[in-house]
């Protein structure tokens, strides 16, 4: 079917054989680095390519005399007039390293293409916590409500994605997402994330990519840790609420040719706003090693270590804070926490087979623990020891996969395949879900059983580039196989199920010109139920697919203006949900979303930069009647962005804005989550190899709530249970400040 529809968009460009010739080379830093993603491009044509993980490329349509460009974000661009000499051997092409700017950015002819502000933001607005990473993608939002330690809430395109069920999110090819985790399902503590130690944000939205699978029916999110470090560094921050952090990032080779490595390590101890102080420590660290092979082949190692514990105030009802009974920082039950820990190995490897085909393959392991002590409802199951759980696992994952890359010319057309296959097996043990007394005392085991949850798949993809149109058909096959033993059982017995999915791809990108690029976007993804879920429902509708489509423009009218927007649809199919917090399997129906995506970056002056997006959802559950038919806390209205300023003094700040609307926290929108609008800031001043900060958060000190739930509990003396608004409070005003040694 691929070869065919490719062979049919070919005839559709015409047959026209060129006379010109192919030009091979390699780009690289001052330093010998491979520099993926370059762009190549013939100056006064269309033909264009991009460099491969090697930093190789090749460009067919070029002739001795012809100019190319080669460019790439925070590189120098080049033009090289191209000589008969050139075409003898591979060309090697050295960029030197510039600030960002917003000129660097090329509309090319990638899917990605506007994955590229996402570097530009990071650049501008360096995380300094791994919660903050994610605000990096466009259109997301996260909520914190558990002491800082728990994986954070996550809401994108009309989602309450809860901790990771409708977004895919990986670390230098790590999963992040948790299957068949004893919280939820997808569960994604990114945590272990130092955020001093990223390169690059490969993000994507919607089921679009074939490469992606369980989870990304939302999008999905990769972070991509440097290859090397441009120089050593120590820093510490401190400020309210007894915040300390510090990290340090060693560069171990000193720029040897043709290797790198490098260690970082943080830690952190805060105890929050709370009146319970939140105890809450963590501790990260990170190597990674990295080589040029011959023949083009690169060898990459990575391994790293995490763990934290804190305490936590939880949720806290409304009623209880408007009697005065307990204050916006207070708790109903403070003896809530946990702790967690994970150490991850990943081998990555690239090599050339020939002259126009690599093969990148990786190997990981991870081991996990996770301990998490709850209570949401207080004392309405148990009105004299209250309604405290504690979810807990151990967890090994292994994972395999292969991707072979290979690009050809076929008249007039450049083809770019790519296939790939892999495997993920998750060996959990004793997932646990009890009732508990003062995180000591177990009065009833719920549920605890051993899960073995295997992932193997396939996928295939081409771009066929047809000059100012590119195709790029795939699909991608999953197959599952769930084990579960229920340790409650009065006898042993696995109960296991097998689902497979096929998940097709089509995206189409038309370029009139270098400054303007529409696309479209569609294809079928899914998230997987919990293995729990999958035997309780004896394997019926436990892949539940999603549909999507995109339809969008990026265009730069200007070097420094750029504007990106898109108007989606995605629908859900049934969905069954194991409900963790309860120990209970809960069904939902059929969901359809829809809405528009807009951004603008624009840069003022070399030192000014602005950023905005906003985003607009519509979110509903079908089958269900006019007013009882919105999806709990869903966001339809969100808006962020800021401006930056830097100058050549060493003085830098800016000030960031985030918005989200209120919105209906239950079916029939009878309880609001109410909405919020906050704004953070910082300045820097850099003294030679010394960077001195102050960064504030919440700088209007808006009362805000940051997780909020519709919940019926009952409190200690209530005769009857209330369902209404639950919440974790946003922090308050909060300053601290920060020096960074540079060495």
């Amino acid at each position: 079917m691929l070869r065919i529809l490719m062979i049919l968009l070919i005839a559709i460009s015409g047959s026209t054989t060129l006379s010109a010739q192919v030009l091979e080379g390699k780009v690289s830093d001052l330093y010998g680095t491979p520099i993926q993603d370059a762009y190549v491009i013939r100056h006064s044509g269309s033909e264009h390519t991009h460099t491969n993980e090697l930093g190789a490329f090749r460009l067919g349509g070029v002739q001795p005399g012809d100019t190319i460009d080669i460019s790439f974000i925070g590189f120098e661009s080049r033009q090289l007039v191209l000589g008969d000499a050139d075409f003898d051997k591979p060309l090697s092409i050295t960029l030197s390293e510039t600030p960002i700017r917003l000129e660097q950015v090329v509309i090319s002819k990638k899917l990605s293409t506007v994955n590229q502000i996402a570097t530009i933001d990071l650049e501008n607005n360096p995380a300094i916590s791994s919660q903050e990473v994610l605000r990096k993608v466009p259109g997301l939002f996260i909520a914190q409500h558990a002491g800082g330690g728990k994986a954070e809430q996550i809401f994108l395109r009309g989602f309450d994605i809860d901790h990771g069920t409708d977004i895919g999110i990986s670390v230098d090819g790590l999963p992040v997402n948790m299957v068949s985790h004893a919280h939820g399902q997808g569960y994604a503590d990114l945590h272990f994330l130092i955020p001093e130690t990223i390169e690059t944000i490969d993000f994507g939205k919607g089921p679009y990519y074939a490469s992606r699978g369980n989870f990304t029916t939302a999008g999905y999110v990769d972070f991509q840790t440097k290859e090397k470090l441009d120089n050593s560094q120590v820093s510490l921050e401190y400020g309210q609420f007894n915040t300390l952090r510090t990290v340090g990032l060693f560069d171990l080779l000193s720029r040897t040719p043709g290797q790198n490595a490098y260690l970082a390590a943080e830690y952190m101890l805060a105890d929050g706003p709370f009146e319970s102080p939140q105890n809450f420590n963590r501790i990260n660290l990170l190597g990674k090693y990295s080589a040029e092979l011959p023949n083009n082949g690169k060898l990459s190692l990575l391994a790293s270590h995490f763990t934290s514990k804190w305490d936590a105030s939880g949720q806290i009802p409304q009623r209880a804070v408007d009697a005065g009974t307990i204050g916006r920082f207070g708790a109903i039950d403070d003896t809530e926490g946990g702790s967690t820990s994970r150490t991850n190995v990943a081998l990555h490897h690239t090599q050339a087979i020939s002259e126009n085909a690599f093969v990148k393959s990786r190997a990981f392991y991870t081991q996990y623990d996770f301990e998490l002590y709850s209570n949401f409802t207080f004392f309405l199951n148990d009105p004299e020891n209250g309604d405290q759980i504690r979810q807990r696992e151990d967890r090994n994952i292994f994972g395999l996969e292969s991707v072979l890359h290979r690009q050809y010319q076929w008249n007039a057309a450049a083809i770019s395949l790519r296939s790939g296959a892999g495997l993920r097996y998750d060996q959990i043990t004793d997932n646990e879900l009890s009732r508990t007394l003062n995180r000591k005392t177990t009065l009833e085991p719920v549920a605890l059983g051993d899960i073995n949850e295997s992932n193997v798949y396939g996928f295939a993809e081409a771009e066929v580039d047809l000059g100012r149109v590119v195709a790029n058909p795939g699909v991608r096959v999953d197959y599952f196989k769930f084990d579960y033993v229920d340790k409650l059982a009065p006898r042993y017995r696995t109960l296991s199920e097998n689902k497979a999915r096929v998940s097709p791809k089509l995206n189409v990108i038309y370029n009139p010109n270098r400054n303007w690029q529409l696309f479209f976007k569609s294809g079928m993804g899914f998230h997987s139920n919990d293995t729990r879920v999958v035997v309780a429902q004896e394997g019926r509708e436990i892949l539940p697919a999603a549909y999507g489509a995109d339809l969008g423009t990026i265009w730069k009218p200007m070097p420094r203006l750029w504007f990106n927007t898109a108007l989606w649809y995605l629908f859900l199919e049934q969905e069954f949900v194991y409900v963790g917090d309860e120990g209970i399997v809960e069904p939902s129906g059929k969901t359809r979303r829809y809405g528009i995506d807009f951004g603008v970056r624009y840069q003022l002056t070399d030192g000014l930069f602005f950023d905005s997006d906003i985003n607009y959802t519509i979110a509903r559950a079908i089958g269900e009647p006019e007013g009882a038919n919105y999806i709990p806390l869903a966001p339809d209205l969100t808006a962020t962005g800021g401006l930056v300023f830097q100058s050549p003094s060493g003085f830098a700040g800016g000030i960031r804005y985030r918005y989200i609307k209120g919105r209906p926290a239950n079916e029939d929108g009878s309880i609001t989550a109410k909405g919020y609008f906050v704004t953070d800031a910082n300045v820097n001043v850099t003294l030679k190899k010394v960077t001195l900060s102050l960064i504030g958060e919440n700088l209007l000190n808006t009362e805000w709530n940051e997780a909020q739930f519709a919940t019926e509990s009952r409190l200690r003396g209530e005769d009857e249970s209330v369902e209404e608004l639950h919440f974790t409070p946003g922090v308050p005003f909060f300053l601290r400040g920060r020096v960074m040694y540079r060495f």
